[in-house]
């Protein structure tokens, strides 16, 4: 990074011990942490949402962070309504972070299994897909924020499946690849990019570089953070503290990120090994974006 991440004015020196919550900060949390994820929107921009409100500029084209939590199947989530920016944010009808049965908290669930959910068939969404969307909520670290900050971030359904070209994958496969490699998530710093040639939002996975010592303790002591397994769980919608549910009758909720083509393929693919490096095609340079993350992160909440 090219300058400390910093909320303040006057720039003294930070304590030569990290101090404990003070007893101020413990009342004022004592209603609900707060949240913190990365939103992806229809136009190419990582957005930084803190409690549900945006702060700081978009990041254009790609990110770079360290993925530190991921549960070990694909979640579901069904709105009954597509989106509609004026009206009143709600929580999801029905969701599923394993994909086999409604959660205990969704206000609407539509079956009892997910296997015979009739939200789960294809046909049952627009463009023949299905109603109830595949998903992943990953838990991340920002490359080059040695505050340790963990941040939500949802992958949709268009850019889970697939197979990717090289180094690049959408995540089911970037997943496999890694594995193939002897790697994981969480050894690599990764590459979030936004897919220029595809039609609809699509997001593409590439490893950048294996993390170093200091990254490492900084994803030690994050895991242990009960945030990292929280926001696998939560749903977009809770993350960002809605707390308002959805009518009995129909009505417009907002989607948890900008809808796409509901992909039906289920992740199946055994890892792939590395090309030789005759044949494998080079990794692409990686992008400047030290002083971008820094401003982004300068407006961090207090």
């Amino acid at each position: 990074m090219s300058k400390d991440v910093s909320i303040f004015e006057q720039q003294t020196k930070a304590p030569a011990v990290k101090r404990g919550p003070s007893k101020l900060a413990q009342t004022l949390s004592s209603g609900g942490g707060t949240t913190r994820r990365i939103q992806t929107t229809t136009n190419g921009k990582f957005k930084r949402l803190i409690n549900g409100e945006q702060v700081g500029n978009p990041l254009s084209g790609e990110i770079n962070v360290i993925v530190i939590g991921a549960l070990p199947k694909v979640s579901r989530t069904f709105y009954k309504e597509k989106f509609d920016p004026s009206k009143e944010a709600t929580l999801p009808n029905c969701w599923s972070n394993l994909g086999d049965r409604p959660d205990e908290n969704a206000p609407d669930p539509q079956g009892s299994s997910c296997a015979t959910c009739p939200q789960n068939v294809k046909g049952s969404g627009d463009n023949g897909g299905r109603a109830c969307r595949f998903q992943r909520r990953i838990s991340v670290l920002v490359e080059g924020d040695t505050s340790g900050k963990i941040y939500q971030f949802n992958i949709p359904a268009k850019s889970l499946f697939g197979k990717g070209t090289g180094n690049t994958h959408p995540w089911e496969s970037y997943v496999n690849f890694l594995r193939g490699n002897d790697e994981s998530p969480d050894t690599v710093v990764t590459k979030i990019a936004f897919n220029d040639d595809a039609e609809t939002m699509e997001l593409e996975f590439t490893p950048l570089r294996n993390i170093s010592d200091e990254e490492y303790d900084l994803v030690c002591a994050a895991q242990e953070d009960p945030d990292c397994d929280r926001y696998t769980k939560l749903t977009v919608a809770q993350t960002d503290k809605v707390k308002v549910l959805p009518s009995a009758e129909a009505r417009p909720a907002r989607p948890e990120e900008p809808e796409d083509d509901e992909a039906d393929e289920e992740p199946a693919a055994e890892p792939v090994k590395r090309k030789s490096k005759k044949d494998a095609e080079p990794i692409p340079a990686k992008a400047d974006l030290s002083s971008v993350v820094s401003d982004w992160l300068d407006d961090e909440d207090s």
